[in-house]
């Protein structure tokens, strides 16, 4: 049996082990932490429990999908509830507005709160599954970096439409392409930071994710989203995959151009197959630094990071939900803060994010525990304690006026993640979420290869790589993985 070793048990790590494992692999998965499941991380203190990673979970036919590959009752691994709520969102002057999961509820309540066309909006979210179903099969489910991708018709019928992809419009353009009213551009602008971008330099075409969220809906899991890596760990146990914690990997070992295994401490394990799971720029720095490496894709610049406050909050807030944004009055502003200056603005956009909502459990009686996130920028050696005091102070000054509260005299518990923390559990370059940014229109092309092209039978799956960052990309990326990889 042919022998496969995963660097990293992040989802895309795991999802691969499992597809390779499918495949007739014998797998093995090094990681570094004493943990599974990477950026999908959970922790607890003072009865309160939060998910330390990613907080939005859409697609989720795509976990099913992979525990299907072993059993035809995924739910014995996994399960779910979807939301009839997607997003409430908060703006200074009073106003909110609550996005509701059915497109045809969404298209009439947000024609009349926002005073614009239901038909404009309708036409909106057509064209977002429009770009979605041109470019799925070539920019998320195959890999661009191999010849055969472009030899279908499915890649000549997309590239006849192209002018229908928004490339060379910023996703703010399109928006005011067919909405007036500032507060739903805003809304829609929101959707460059999925993919850690700025809407004013992201292209149009990311105007498809919208799509995502709306069409397939946004769910919470049971027992949270820890419970997406952890039902995996589950599973690759289950059916014979090998997890080694605390199992640092020094190198990546190569000879005559090919893969021949792995260093760890003093051992060598050899494998005929290794897929990274590490963020690719730290591949190559620490790894691989005898290894050719692409210096052009890795010079891109970062995507942005996340400065987020755990906090336990004695009390119950009535017009809060799973999912909320409280907006900047200075939106542009926030980004150009983000991507050129390098620091946060005094007026961030805030998310929080409440599973005790669903998930009494998650804080004792009467209480919440709250995912309080800003977008923040990569690591660049800014004073972080400085840059966590000042966000502290606008980020409660902002909940403040908006929910007409004193929030400081109800948070019990506190813990505090920023880019530092980011980069030194997960390895991430810089603390980025999402590897390279998409803030220009060649962003796609430009993000590492699924494979080597210097070493045969190395592989690279996650966020930092094609097709990119979030759940859904990283698990699409450890099927693109799959189907490189050498039949046994």
């Amino acid at each position: 049996m042919k022998k496969a070793i995963v660097i990293g048990s992040g989802i895309a790590g795991l999802a691969s082990a499992l597809r390779l494992r499918k495949r007739g692999y014998e797998v093995e998965i090094f990681e570094a932490n004493d943990y599974t499941g990477g950026k999908l991380h959970a922790f607890e203190k003072n009865g309160y429990r939060w998910d330390m990673g990613p907080s939005l979970f859409t697609m989720p036919q795509l976990v099913d999908e992979l525990i299907e590959l072993y059993t035809d009752k995924p739910k014995d691994y996994f399960d779910y509830i979807r939301k009839d709520r997607v997003c409430n969102y908060f703006w200074e002057d009073g106003s909110s507005f609550s996005v509701a999961a059915d497109r045809q509820q969404f298209v009439a309540e947000a024609a009349e709160y926002f005073n614009e066309s239901s038909s404009a909006i309708s036409e909106y979210l057509g064209n977002s599954k429009l770009k979605y179903d041109l470019t799925k099969d070539i920019f998320l489910e195959s890999s661009l970096h191999k010849r055969s991708t472009y030899l279908r018709w499915k890649t000549l019928r997309s590239a006849l439409q192209s002018f229908k992809l928004d490339l060379f419009n910023s996703l703010n353009k399109t928006n005011k392409k067919y909405f007036k009213n500032p507060k739903l551009i805003q809304l829609f602008n929101r959707y460059a930071t999925y993919n850690g971008s700025s809407p004013y330099q992201t292209p149009g075409i990311m105007s498809m994710i919208p799509h995502l969220e709306m069409h397939y809906g946004t769910y919470l899991p049971k027992g949270g989203m820890h419970e997406i890596s952890q039902s995996l760990t589950r599973l690759a146990k289950d059916f014979g995959i090998a997890i080694h914690l605390n199992q640092k990997v020094d190198r990546i070992l190569h000879a005559r151009d090919r893969v021949i295994g792995i260093k760890t401490g003093d051992s060598e394990e050899l494998a005929d197959v290794v897929v990274c799971n590490m963020d690719v720029f730290s591949a190559y720095d620490k790894l691989l630094p005898t290894a050719k490496a692409p210096k052009r894709v890795l010079k891109q610049e970062r995507s942005s990071s996340a400065l987020i406050f755990y906090w336990g909050i004695k009390k119950e807030f009535q017009e809060l939900d799973l999912h909320n944004i409280f907006f900047s009055n200075h939106y542009r502003e926030e980004f150009e803060a983000l991507f050129q200056t390098k620091t946060l603005h005094n007026d961030p956009t805030v998310y929080i994010n409440i599973t005790s909502k669903d998930q009494k459990t998650d804080a004792p009686s009467n209480c919440e525990n709250w995912f309080v996130m800003i977008n923040a920028p990569a690591n660049y050696g800014q004073d972080w304690q400085q840059l966590k005091t000042e966000a502290r102070k606008n980020i409660t000054a902002k909940l403040n006026r908006i929910l007409k509260t004193n929030i400081e005299d109800y948070i019990e518990s506190e813990e505090i993640l920023e880019p530092l923390t980011i980069e030194s559990k997960t390895s991430s370059y810089r603390g980025s979420l999402y590897g390279t940014s998409s803030n220009n229109r060649f962003a796609a092309f430009l993000r590492h290869s699924n494979f080597s092209s210097e070493i045969e039978n190395l592989y690279f799956c996650g966020g930092s790589v094609h097709p990119g960052g979030g759940i859904p990309l990283c698990l699409l990326s450890a099927k693109i993985v799959s189907e490189l990889v050498p039949k046994t």
